[in-house]
């Protein structure tokens, strides 16, 4: 059997390590958090959007981003400090403004595919992840992004996705909760939310009770080609790994492998770059906030209709009973994880705006970093290097792509790699 490793135990990490044991390989996640799902997989703003798939290569977000660039909580903020990175990837995110249509089309097809295969995991392996199939709203507040939404729907109805044109009154029948004058909006009645924290430790729960073996609090150093399997294939993965009670020091250690598949998100620049291959991934921060529904009232008065506004770019899903993720913003700032207080503040005032009778009381805060390529498409493809392959760069549609872009990544390794050829031992050394 075939030994893979799978650098990263968010959504990409955990559904790529399911697919190809799926297939027949012996799989092994690195990841440095204690638990699966603990950075951009933990709270995202939950929605399963076909109905989002737009990628942001457009003239329009463009000057939307010029214009909000000094406006401290609007839905998009860049750090203008000089970055190399930064700019380099922005240039080539200008450069892929002439994809816009092909690329919305293909991600939508891909967000399809996507939906069907994570339906079957979690009805095959009993997951609950507060799953909701009552649709995605989008909502807008004038003529002029209506008329806007017409034209990225006909993309849309390309890739295979129906949807419907809803008026202002409709908008009110579909979510009763909501407060506030809409001109119109589109309604996605296939698209559903859930937890993605709680489907992705789920599954690899799953994995584990199968035999997918998790090394987890080990920080990945490096990925090294050896080129000593079969057909030339073979890598080593040198990781920390956190000291326990009996270590007084971090410890190094090295494992080979037949093959390693990326996925570790912001972190797969790197290592891509260590094996000679380029994934131009940038970190876009976004944040979200949980609303702890604590009181009848609250529970009452919060929407089970997924929302997103166009113009302030927030998105909503409800998470059970007693909890409601407001998520939004995208900032450029490079590796920062903070928490700040006035990006997370537009988006308490929204929720007491459109639903005031929600208590706001009780509200959890967080950011994650977007892994996002120029092109705003993920990277699901073969490195340079024999057993070296990728599957990161998700950027906002991590959660919607995940289960689609594992098995197509599975796939190539299982063409690349065949399961019954035999695998070299499994090497630990300690450095």
């Amino acid at each position: 059997m075939r030994h893979i490793a799978v650098i990263g135990a968010g959504i990409t990490g955990v559904t790529t390590a399911y697919a190809l044991h799926q297939k027949g390989y012996d799989v092994t996640v690195i990841d440095r958090q204690r638990y699966s799902a603990m950075e951009t997989s933990f709270a995202n703003g939950g929605q399963l959007s076909a109905s989002n798939a737009e990628v942001w290569n457009s003239w329009a977000t463009v000057l939307k981003g010029i214009k909000w660039m000094f406006t401290p909580d609007a839905p998009l903020l860049m750090n203008p400090m000089p970055s190399w990175h930064k700019y380099s990837w922005m240039a080539e995110f200008l450069a892929n403004i002439p994809n816009y249509e092909a690329n919305t089309v293909e991600t939508t097809r891909l967000a399809l595919q996507a939906r069907n295969h994570m339906f079957d995991i979690a009805k095959r392996e009993g997951i609950d992840f507060n799953h909701e199939t009552r649709g995605i709203l989008h909502i807008y507040r004038d003529k002029e992004a209506q008329d806007n939404a017409r034209k990225v729907s006909a993309l849309y109805a390309k890739g295979g996705l129906e949807r419907r044109e809803v008026t202002g009154e409709e908008i009110r029948a579909l979510e009763p909760t909501l407060k506030g004058h809409f001109y119109g909006g589109f309604f996605t009645p296939s698209d559903s939310t859930g937890d993605i924290h709680k489907f992705t430790y789920g599954l690899a729960e799953v994995c584990r009770r199968n035999g997918v073996r998790f090394i987890s609090e080990a920080s990945v150093e490096r990925v090294t080609h050896t080129g000593t399997g079969a057909g030339g294939t073979g890598v080593d993965v040198t990781f920390s790994v956190a000291p326990d009670a009996e270590d007084a020091l971090p410890r190094r250690e090295t494992l080979s492998f037949d093959g390693a598949v990326v996925c570790a998100g912001i972190g797969s620049r790197a290592i891509a770059a260590g094996l000679g291959d380029r994934v131009n991934i940038y970190p876009v921060k976004g944040y979200s906030i949980t609303v702890m529904l604590e009181d009848e009232e609250s529970q009452a008065s919060a929407p089970w209709v997924s929302l997103l506004d166009d113009k302030t770019k927030i998105v909503t899903s409800r998470l059970g009973k007693d909890r409601f993720r407001v998520a939004g913003t995208a900032e450029f700032n490079g590796e920062n994880r903070d928490i700040r207080a006035d990006r997370i503040r537009p988006l308490v005032d929204w929720t007491r705006r459109l639903f005031p009778g929600v208590n706001t009381a009780r509200v959890v805060p967080w950011a994650g970093l977007r892994p996002m390529m120029p092109d705003m498409m993920p990277r699901v493809a073969a490195g340079k290097k024999p057993g070296v392959f990728y599957n990161t760069g998700h950027g906002h549609l991590g959660w919607t792509l995940s289960c689609a872009t594992a098995e197509i990544i599975a796939a190539k390794v299982a063409d690349a790699m065949p399961v019954e050829a035999p695998a070299p031992l499994l090497r630990l050394a300690a450095e």
